[in-house]
């Protein structure tokens, strides 16, 4: 992923409301959600809504689908798997990861706490 692309798509995360979309699109999967459906789950007005989702949208966080008359909208899963593995690409000096269940945190494995 490139650093610009990686930019972006931090900073369209880096507001409540958006966060709290992405995350709903996240949750919600493969089917999406209509715009109509996160402005009820949001509690926001749904041009508040317009101007997040485009944000998010051209961040390539999230896709947007014509189905009927509803836009759908979907998390992109592929970009936000991209960003997740360059934000930890170099995690733990290049040595093996592991998660640690307790804490959900990378830990070197082999290493001591």
């Amino acid at each position: 992923m490139e650093e610009l692309k990686v930019i972006q798509s931090l900073a369209a995360l880096a507001q409540p409301l958006r966060l709290r979309v992405f995350r709903a699109l996240v949750v919600a999967g493969p089917e999406g959600l209509t715009p109509g459906a996160l402005v009820e789950a949001m509690e926001v007005p749904a041009t508040s809504l317009s101007f997040h989702l485009k944000e998010l949208t051209n961040s390539g966080l999230i896709t947007q689908e014509r189905n009927g008359r509803n836009l759908v909208y979907r998390a992109a899963f592929d970009q936000m798997d991209a960003l997740l593995g360059f934000l930890t690409e170099n995690c733990c000096a290049g040595a093996p990861c592991a998660v640690d269940d307790r804490t959900k945190s990378c830990k070197s494995q082999g290493a001591t706490s």
